[in-house]
């Protein structure tokens, strides 16, 4: 299930509790207004020369099909490992799906929370042999070679009848600096993502993963480390995928031009 409220309800919280002791993975995520980026960069002594490049494409009809049925998919090409892919779909039930689904060695379900707010989703990942996702990109590759044969199958059973990977719209891309790091003061790493779209809009996402036994534990630790940085733990929150989503497919309905890949 999915909540995005500033505040959670006991009948969320106990949905919450559930969806998290049958996750693979928890990951809590906190996004920080832009207006306070470089301060929260400077209060965390993050080094950008640190930090891993990213670009990072969705593909979605241009009316978000997709998107309007829970499904999400991306391809990235990272600096440094190559390119890789995924197909997910949210919000699942941990329980509901099929058993087969949940052995496989790809798939797995995480547990997303951020203040407020939690989804829990089903990820089919992949890695690519060669470097694609740009070829794919410019509409020189088809869409669905990005794919392995069991992430093409779990699209087609989740995507709307008679949309194709191969029909889909270039969405992306967004070019994402990642940087890992442990805070001394903390004993855990952190993950920070900066999204830059097009239009110069940014977005600073904190992160870090715990296992489905500790997430409270480790969000209030985390929580009160923030805090001691003077870091804003209670901004409104912003979601990267579906602005990225809602920025491309705006620019594709409008007929702009492709951004360069």
């Amino acid at each position: 299930m999915a909540r995005s409220n500033s505040t959670l309800s006991g009948d969320d919280l106990v949905a919450a509790m559930a969806l998290v002791d049958e996750a693979d993975s928890v990951e809590l995520k906190l996004t920080i207004p832009d207006s306070a980026r470089w301060s929260a960069i400077s209060a965390l002594d993050m080094d950008p020369l640190d930090a891993q490049m990213r670009q990072v494409y969705f593909f979605d009809t241009p009316d978000l099909d997709l998107d309007r049925n829970g499904v999400v998919v991306r391809a990235r090409r990272v600096q440094g490992k190559g390119d890789d892919s995924v197909v997910k779909l949210r919000p699942v039930v941990p329980h509901e799906l099929p058993a087969e689904l949940r052995s496989a060695a790809d798939f797995v379900v995480e547990v997303d929370a951020m203040p407020g707010g939690y989804v829990c989703s089903g990820s089919y990942k992949g890695s690519l042999k060669r470097p694609l996702v740009k070829d794919a990109a410019a509409g020189r590759h088809p869409v669905r070679k990005l794919f392995s044969k069991e992430q093409r199958r779990f699209y087609a059973e989740h995507a709307p009848e008679g949309v194709e990977l191969d029909d889909l719209a270039v969405l992306g891309p967004v070019v994402v600096m990642k940087l890992k790091f442990a805070p001394p003061d903390l004993g855990r790493r952190l993950v920070a993502e900066v999204w830059v779209y097009p239009d110069g809009s940014r977005i600073l996402e904190l992160s870090t993963k715990c296992t489905p036994a500790e997430p409270f534990q480790v969000a209030a630790e985390t929580r009160a480390f923030l805090a001691t940085r003077g870091i804003d733990v209670g901004g409104e929150q912003q979601t990267k995928t579906r602005t990225a989503l809602e920025f491309f497919a705006a620019e594709v309905a409008g007929g702009g031009a492709r951004p360069e890949s």
